[in-house]
């Protein structure tokens, strides 16, 4: 685990811009959480998310900017 959060990004802060993103992304995407949202958009652009739930994920993915899903 922690080899894995050497290689993340990890911010303890989520500023307004971001909340706003990942509110734009739902919407569009019609599909997963609010925590969901916020992680595909702390990923843009460029990053790539793991998880478990790929089918919300990537649906959020699919509006968001260059940002890869794998599924573990």
């Amino acid at each position: 685990m922690n080899l894995l959060l050497k290689s993340c990004d990890v911010s303890e802060v989520i500023d307004v811009g971001l909340t706003r993103r990942a509110g734009w992304l739902r919407t569009r995407a019609k599909k997963g959480s609010a925590v969901d949202a916020l992680v595909v958009a702390a990923a843009e652009p460029g990053g790539m998310v793991l998880t478990s739930d790929y089918d919300d994920l990537s649906a959020l993915a699919a509006f968001a900017r260059d940002v890869r899903i794998v599924a573990v």
